[in-house]
């Protein structure tokens, strides 16, 4: 299959934002790109639905890191529950 190139200008926070996505996908640029023509054409339209589950979202891993971090300054403490304490606090 013969090769062609394309160029696309986006932001660059735009850019940066999309190659962090793609990557969490497992996929490159090109190849993210490459999917979404394939998308097109096979039905007429922009169908395309890749998410990252949202668990990984920026907020959500910032929130993670931080409390790490706390944990490991000796700012915060965990508390081991037993499986019946944290049943307990899940039916409260």
């Amino acid at each position: 299959m013969k090769q062609t190139s394309i160029s696309l200008r986006m932001d660059s926070d735009l850019k940066r934002d999309v190659e962090n996505i793609l990557d969490a996908l497992g996929l490159t640029m090109t190849s993210a790109f490459t999917v979404f023509a394939k998308a097109i054409v096979r039905t007429g339209g922009i169908p395309l639905d890749l998410k990252i589950d949202p668990f990984y979202s920026r907020e959500n891993m910032d929130e993670i890191n931080r409390r790490i971090e706390r944990i490991e300054s000796g700012k915060a403490v965990l508390i081991p529950k037993t499986i019946e304490e944290l049943r307990a606090m899940a039916n409260e």
